[in-house]
């Protein structure tokens, strides 16, 4: 470890100090939106260090930040809606997380920023599942996800898609939303665990993190109610596609 103890060795402090920028706006982006931190984080922070590294990271922090939403969602959510769901999720997530540890670390870097690319086209779309609920679709979306979040925990515009186009109150589409990744989360961790992911490094890392992706994550909720829909949503499309388009390796030669 570096001077603090805290910082991986193959992390310079120029380079965690970055990091944790980084995490500051995605953090805000998810305080602000809802969703988007994972889009923002991963391109960019894999882009600099280890993408298991900072997944791992990004899964540890976010687990901690969404704890407190997730009583009052379970007691408003569709649970066999989110039951149904995750099942396509706990196939997925080992399946990702799988991926990000047979890769090398180049082709991953290329597969985040095109999946997150891919997912924001998704979320800029407006597309939305209307069709009638099957479960074989849910599963598929949740396997989806599942896939995304092993990989380089961006598993959320699939589910956000999904379920904001079904017709449902907006209090119970969110709820599943927040149930499910609670739920995903932990088959995150428990895939990521055995796979060797949660290391001392990354559980150290996370204290230097993951305090400014609170701070983020409490100015976003702050700002929201401040701007309208529109442009805090615009602003959030802007800072992913911005993160993808950095993080894609032909750019190293240029930004670095």
């Amino acid at each position: 470890m570096s001077l603090t103890g805290l910082v991986p060795t193959d992390v310079t402090a120029n380079t965690a100090l970055a990091i944790c920028a980084i995490a500051f706006v995605s953090g805000t982006a998810r305080g602000f939106s809802g969703f988007g931190s994972a889009l923002i984080f991963m391109p960019l922070a894999s882009s600099l260090a280890p993408p298991p590294l900072v997944a791992a990271v990004l899964l540890i922090i976010d687990i901690v930040a969404a704890a407190p939403l997730v009583p009052n969602a379970w007691r408003h959510a569709d649970r066999k809606a989110v039951a149904i769901m995750a099942l396509g999720a706990l196939i997925g997530t080992p399946l990702g997380t799988y991926a990000l540890t047979r890769l090398d670390p180049l082709t991953t870097r290329w597969i985040i920023s095109a999946f997150v690319l891919a997912l924001l086209m998704l979320l800029v779309s407006g597309w939305r599942y209307r069709g009638k609920d099957h479960s074989s679709i849910a599963v598929g979306i949740g396997g989806l996800s599942g896939f995304c979040s092993g990989l380089a925990q961006t598993g959320g515009p699939p589910i956000v898609a999904y379920w904001l186009g079904r017709p449902i109150f907006p209090v119970i589409a969110r709820a599943n939303i927040l149930s499910f990744f609670a739920v995903s989360d932990i088959f995150s961790a428990a895939s990521y665990s055995l796979a060797g992911l949660i290391t001392s490094d990354a559980l150290k890392f996370c204290l230097v993190v993951g305090p400014a992706y609170a701070i983020g994550v409490l100015l976003g909720a702050r700002l929201f109610g401040k701007a309208s829909e529109t442009l805090f949503r615009s602003i959030c499309y802007a800072l992913i596609a911005l993160a993808a388009l950095i993080g894609l390796p032909l750019l190293d030669g240029v930004l670095r």
